[in-house]
């Protein structure tokens, strides 16, 4: 499941997760809202919320996902993660590496400082 958060505007945006990441998730939902809003700014700032049923991607969300990162590599100006398990937050740091804009990772209770540091 992925939700777009209320909380998002202009540039900035939520997405909310949880459950197993499928193909269809990321067609239906993130694909077409994140494109949108690249072709309304060209760089946009993402917090990326996994709720406590997130279980991780399929293997074609795995590959939706990555494919959309390194397309957009240097459109993501800010890049904060909240909630994951340790897996997602090692493998985002690897991947930190590939973006050119700032990652960085907020445990579940820090869901207001990660949009306060997102914003900044």
């Amino acid at each position: 499941m992925i939700e777009i958060m209320q909380e998002s505007s202009g540039n900035v945006v939520g997405v909310k997760v949880g459950g197993k990441l499928t193909d269809a998730d990321y067609k239906q939902t993130l694909i077409p809202k994140l494109e949108s809003l690249f072709d309304q700014f060209g760089k946009l700032r993402v917090l990326l919320y996994m709720d406590e049923t997130f279980e991780g991607w399929d293997l074609e969300a795995a590959w939706d996902d990555a494919s959309l990162g390194l397309h957009h590599r240097a459109d993501f100006e800010k890049c904060a993660t909240v909630g994951g398990p340790t897996w997602v937050e090692l493998f985002l740091k690897f991947a930190g590496f590939l973006m050119k804009g700032e990652t960085h990772s907020f445990p579940r209770d820090k869901l207001p400082e990660a949009w306060a540091w997102v914003r900044a």
